[in-house]
């Protein structure tokens, strides 16, 4: 059982509070506990509690009730994420009660557009769409022409790739991508060796990797090249 007492060392370390343990909320609070960060789960699932026990602290409480939240400790934390999705009632409850709480920052998951609008109304300071997002990424994967597709907002993606054709052998300053594409090559690898940062006279040969940024249609214009 977490120490509820230890509210320095929590804020110290940037806790999270994640609430649920579906694929989303483990799989996030995993991640963070790896990357050293302070993480406490909430479940109200016995089952998943049980499953998840060892890995991350986690407790058994029904978060869509307010106390529940207090006697956590939940104010003490500086962000929190809401991973519950498959109950929209539950999902608005619990980002309610963290509004409540006067959490500085809160993510919230969303299944659908007017989910997400729901939660933006009453106080989610983000919202994200994980099974939108990863079908869009697995989408453009699947293509062939893209080897990894992060969209990071407003349609500004970064994506990793083989250079076309008509760009091999030449230099940055050479190719003026950026002035016919509208795109940025922002790193480059050649084989075997590590990812440099991309400068004017950097050459793309036919099997390097390209790390390119831009908006998402003109990244997959410039991908689409043979």
């Amino acid at each position: 059982m977490p120490n509820r007492n230890d509210k320095k060392e929590r804020e110290r370390n940037d806790g999270v509070l994640v609430v649920g343990l579906g694929r989303f909320g483990s799989s996030l609070a995993g991640t963070l506990t790896r990357l050293g960060q302070d993480v406490l789960a909430v479940e109200r699932d016995p089952d998943l509690v049980a499953q998840y026990s060892g890995q991350f602290p986690l407790v058994e409480a029904d978060a869509t009730n307010p106390t529940a939240l207090e006697q956590l400790g939940a104010k003490d934390f500086p962000v929190a994420v809401v991973g519950v999705g498959t109950s929209l009632e539950a999902s608005v409850l619990v980002t309610g009660n963290l509004v409540d709480l006067e959490t500085p920052q809160i993510w919230a998951k969303a299944v659908s557009v007017e989910h997400g609008r729901i939660l933006t109304r009453i106080g989610a300071h983000h919202v994200t769409f994980p099974e939108a997002d990863a079908g869009n990424r697995v989408a453009h994967l699947v293509s062939g022409k893209l080897l990894d597709y992060i969209e990071v907002e407003d349609g500004f993606t970064i994506v990793k790739m083989r250079p076309p054709k008509e760009l091999q052998g030449f230099t940055l300053a050479q190719t003026k991508i950026r002035e016919r594409y509208g795109v940025t090559v922002m790193g480059v690898k050649p084989p075997g060796e590590d990812f440099v940062y991309a400068v004017p006279d950097t050459r793309i040969m036919a099997n390097d990797l390209l790390v390119v940024s831009g908006h998402a249609e003109l990244l997959e214009r410039f991908a689409a090249r043979p």
